[in-house]
């Protein structure tokens, strides 16, 4: 048996298209945008919740929500909005002030990836997620209503 890691390295590629073309970035800085989104993300979901979003994710891009993860007996809890902010700028390292600008650019970027997710994850995957995260991350990242932009973004992967 063949393993085709070009299909997995295309889905993935896909997704961080998908990132860029919402987001109007260069693709390098929409992987690191999705990077660090999913690593503030998964540091606070539970375990089990985790797996089961990483099952739905792109193979590529479980590669990317497992790389740096350890094990630790209790997640961090997202109580506001700032904090999770805050968590994908340390994610994302020395580049966060370019990756992620002021604070409005930092919820856009957040936005972009949760627009990702909801075209790759399944609605009740979706809902669990959300369910796990305080109210003002909720509205920030519920799925948008389709407008043209985001059908032809979609048309596009």
């Amino acid at each position: 048996m063949v393993i085709d890691f070009e299909k997995y390295a295309l889905k993935g590629n896909e997704f961080i298209r998908f990132v860029a073309l919402d987001l109007e970035v260069p693709r390098d800085k929409a992987g690191r945008i999705v990077r660090a989104v999913l690593h503030a993300l998964r540091d606070r979901l539970s375990y089990e919740e985790s797996f089961q979003l990483m099952a739905q994710l792109p193979m590529a891009l479980k590669g990317i929500y497992v790389d740096g993860w350890t094990y630790r007996t209790s997640q961090q809890r997202i109580r506001h909005l700032d904090e999770f902010v805050e968590a994908i700028r340390q994610a994302d390292g020395k580049l966060s002030g370019y990756d992620f600008g002021n604070d409005k650019q930092a919820l856009r970027a957040v936005q972009g990836v949760f627009s990702a997710l909801y075209e790759y994850v399944s609605a009740g995957e979706m809902s669990d997620i959300l369910e796990l995260l305080p109210h003002a991350i909720r509205e920030l990242v519920r799925q948008p209503a389709l407008t043209s932009s985001s059908k032809d973004i979609a048309g596009a992967k």
